[in-house]
């Protein structure tokens, strides 16, 4: 089967990128929103590639998700390439499959507040939020800057606050919070600037 095991009523937080590399900034937004939003797994989508960014020197996606998996270890977090599996190049058609794929599924994307600030420049952006609810993650030097966008923006009279964290999964979207926990300041372009700094 492409997709990793789920059932009707599962609440899942969808947490895509490159992971080039994957770091412990990665692993540290799994655990928040795995505590936070009470959920009962995390899909950790390793993409073929960022249609934002070149491909160049990019390592294999089985290379990936190999360091992904090494690297998460709580059991509800499930490192998958199935968005190679069904041609998605986009995130609205990941988020297409899986409303028809998965039925009764409760899905929540998850980004950091770097992609907020982007979020405009995802292809059908607004089509994403329409379809699913979206955490943000907190991110040093990000979140600001992220808050003032023209997304952030959009989801103005959308936006929940913190407290609300348990019921959010279940929230109809489009629907957006944003949620302050441990941070790292780490990031992989910086770390792919630096090698001495990768694991391993």
């Amino acid at each position: 089967m492409i997709l990793p095991p789920f059932s009707r009523g599962m609440k899942i937080g969808l947490f895509g990128g490159s992971f080039n590399p994957p770091h412990a900034g990665h692993a540290l937004v799994c655990e928040l929103a795995l505590k936070r939003l009470g959920l009962d797994r995390i899909w950790l989508m390793v993409s073929p590639g960022n249609p934002l960014k070149s491909r160049q020197g990019l390592p294999s996606l089985a290379e990936r998700i190999v360091a992904a998996r090494r690297l998460m270890r709580d059991p509800r977090i499930v490192v998958t390439g199935f968005e190679a599996d069904i041609g998605a190049v986009y995130s609205f058609q990941t988020v297409d499959f899986l409303r028809r794929a998965c039925p009764g599924v409760h899905f929540v994307w998850i980004m950091g507040a770097d992609n907020l600030a982007s979020f405009f420049r995802w292809k059908r952006w607004r089509e994403i939020a329409g379809k699913m609810p979206i955490l943000v993650v907190d991110r040093p030097g990000a979140t600001h800057r992220a808050e003032r966008g023209l997304a952030a923006s959009w989801f103005a009279r959308r936006r929940l606050p913190e407290s609300q964290a348990k019921t959010f999964v279940l929230r109809r979207p489009p629907a957006l919070i944003v949620l302050h926990g441990p941070r790292s300041s780490l990031s992989s372009t910086q770390l792919r600037a630096t090698p001495s700094a990768l694991p391993g």
